[in-house]
């Protein structure tokens, strides 16, 4: 896998591949189809990725709530697991998003990338104000001779498959409904950082992961698991929110405990997945009632992640 965050000048090993264009937040089954389409279009080329870091959104709407089903490490991870060879991740600021569409085509598409072949969904939108369709692409892809495969939305028995539909689903605390979307469990990657040791004192240690730019799903108790820097797996109980009995801040974050293990796990990244919702978070009259809950919590979650196989 390569990652490049520039179209200029690039080495020759890096041009002519047939590029899957888009967002591809969360690289879920509607983006595999792409990609799929991408390399049947030129199945004698490299697989590659055109995507843009931060999120347009992010750029144009700073104040939003964060939203990110991947981030850049994470969906790196998810576009490798599908074949992708190299990730054109080109940096979208206020220069980018000036540039018109036509001057996409002709001098990222065409004399950057070199690409033999395009493939996107019936939606994507590039240049000033989104002034490209893929009417525009179609066109000035043909006059270059560079292939392009449009790819129908995937669609289920809820409907067109999407990001903003996976989002729902997590928010509404279906995680199971966006594993379905994605093709595997939604997980959220972060690094351990030093809580206040509360969870320790009650018997259940926690490692404690700041959200970042991930969206915030349902706050609330979860079943998980947790893959380790190492690459194993272990099953345990999260909790994501602001814990209201022992913190009156304003700060959600994700707080797990991984089942039958002990260890140093802070400033190491770990990777949690979503399997069930168990529980909205509640208040609770003080610490015991806290960990009567929260072994309770622990129990059910064996109990799920057992009948899941997970």
């Amino acid at each position: 896998m390569r990652i490049l965050t520039d179209w200029r000048a690039l080495p020759e090993a890096a041009r002519g591949a047939t590029v899957a264009l888009g967002n591809f937040d969360g690289v879920h089954r509607g983006h595999a189809a792409v990609l799929a389409a991408a390399h049947a279009g030129r199945p004698d080329l490299p697989l590659a990725v055109l995507t843009f870091e931060p999120h347009p959104r992010e750029h144009f709407r700073p104040d939003d709530p964060p939203f990110r089903l991947t981030l850049s490490a994470e969906r790196a991870a998810a576009l490798a697991a599908h074949g992708v060879s190299i990730i054109y991740e080109l940096p979208f600021d206020a220069a980018f998003s000036a540039m018109p569409a036509e001057a996409f085509i002709a001098e990222v598409l065409d004399a950057g990338l070199g690409a033999r072949h395009l493939a996107c969904g019936p939606d994507f939108a590039f240049g000033h104000r989104r002034g490209g369709g893929t009417a525009l692409l179609a066109a000035r892809a043909e006059a270059l001779g560079i292939g392009l495969t449009l790819v129908p939305p995937l669609t289920d028995a809820q409907g067109p498959l999407s990001s903003s539909r996976i989002r729902r689903d997590l928010q509404d605390g279906y995680p199971e409904r966006a594993t379905a979307a994605l093709g595997r469990p939604w997980a959220i990657r972060g690094t351990v950082a030093h809580g206040d040791a509360r969870g320790r004192t009650i018997g259940f240690p926690t490692a404690n992961i700041p959200l970042g730019r991930h969206l915030e799903p349902a706050r609330g108790v979860y079943a998980v698991t947790v893959t380790l820097p190492d690459g194993t797996t272990r099953r345990g109980v999260a909790n994501i929110g602001r814990r209201p009995t022992v913190n009156d801040g304003l700060e959600s974050r994700l707080e797990v405990n991984l089942f039958d293990f002990a260890g140093d796990l802070y400033d190491r990244e770990l990777s949690v997945a979503l399997h069930r919702f168990l529980r909205a978070e509640r208040r609770f009259a003080g610490l015991d009632a806290l960990r009567a809950a929260i072994a309770a919590d622990a129990d059910e979650a064996r109990r799920v992640l057992a009948d899941l196989n997970a």
